[in-house]
């Protein structure tokens, strides 16, 4: 058992899910302070690997596949390349 699969064993789902709103509402926040001119790259990069470690755990509690993320994130990333195609096209 990995050490994420055993903190949603002991704390438990609910917990983590919880666990995962404050940790993305904690990066949203960073994000908002750098943006009123806070030099807090630090606080970014420590509240990205708190989400990273949360995405992780969501994975796992909603037995969701990395082939099944890296699918979606490929036709997504698809679709930012035609829109910047297109927004170029067009200046």
């Amino acid at each position: 058992m990995t050490t994420l699969e055993r903190a949603i064993e002991v704390y438990g789902k609910d917990m983590q899910l919880n666990v995962a709103i404050e940790e993305f509402s904690e990066l949203i926040k960073e994000i908002c302070k750098h943006k009123r001119g806070e030099d807090n790259r630090d606080n970014i990069i420590e509240e990205i690997a708190d989400c990273s470690i949360m995405m992780e755990q969501l994975q796992i509690i909603f037995g969701i596949e990395d082939d099944d993320i890296i699918r979606i994130y490929n036709e997504k990333l698809d679709r930012l390349e035609e829109r910047l195609a297109e927004q170029e096209s067009n200046q």
